[in-house]
């Protein structure tokens, strides 16, 4: 097929495509309008399953299959990083050295890195009742867990990440998302169907699957931030080229 061609069908597609999005977007409505049909379905949805948090409902309820989507992008991001950033021929590991901190910073780091943590599983069990859930406690119990860089320095990040377990998390919980979508399947429902019993509104343990939906994606996002940040890590402070090659 010549690029001529190639360039002819793109813009038939393209003109088809912009034609639909115009046609749909003037069917939305007006700005200022006290009108918003997606937002009254998407509550009423949420208070039938009764899910404190309307976002949650939306990712995981209404929508999951797309959820699953962007947990598959997040996996597939960090799989490439990780493939990328490995050791490359002409690339030696070096022993990194201490490096000095501030007295103020490592007893603020020291504070915070349990706090921060905390905070990071709260926002995940409590995902379906409050504002946060499985990808915003993920990336703060990631940073909680990089605050031992701040506080103290590389070595010790080092020792307290268990690189092998989260490397294996990572994987677990991304097919975890697809497993909790087959259960639908395997009781006559459909697929990511919330199967379980809803429970009473604004219990932790309402909402049906949705709790543990965010649970596998807060450790996916979670194991998944400190994998790829632990490649980046070791490029900037362990990898040095060759000097034997170099020489």
């Amino acid at each position: 097929m010549s690029q001529r061609v190639r360039l002819w069908l793109f813009g038939l597609a393209a003109l088809v495509l912009a034609g639909w999005l115009t046609a749909a977007a003037l069917q939305l409505p007006h700005f200022g309008t006290s009108s918003h049909p997606y937002g009254a379905r998407a509550v009423s949805a949420a208070l039938k399953q009764r899910t404190s948090n309307s976002v949650s409902s939306v990712n995981f309820d209404q929508r999951a299959l797309d959820t699953l989507g962007e947990e598959s992008i997040l996996f597939a991001s960090v799989l490439g990083a990780v493939l990328l950033l490995r050791l490359a021929r002409g690339e030696q590991e070096h022993r990194p050295r201490p490096a000095p901190v501030m007295p103020s910073t490592r007893l603020l780091g020291t504070v915070l890195l349990p706090v921060t943590l905390l905070v990071g599983g709260y926002l995940v069990a409590h995902g379906a009742l409050s504002p946060g859930g499985g990808f915003q406690g993920g990336a703060v119990a990631a940073t909680g867990l990089h605050l031992s860089y701040v506080a103290a320095d590389y070595r010790v990040l080092k020792r307290v990440r268990p690189m092998a377990l989260l490397d294996a998390a990572d994987a677990v919980a991304a097919g975890c998302f697809t497993v909790l979508g087959l259960a639908g399947l395997a009781v006559g429902a459909s697929f990511l169907s919330n199967i379980l019993p809803l429970g009473q509104f604004r219990d932790l343990a309402s909402s049906g699957l949705v709790p543990l939906f965010n649970a596998v994606v807060g450790a996916e996002v979670a194991s998944g931030l400190i994998v790829v940040l632990a490649h980046f890590l070791e490029q900037a402070v362990e990898v040095a080229p060759d000097t034997d090659e170099t020489a």
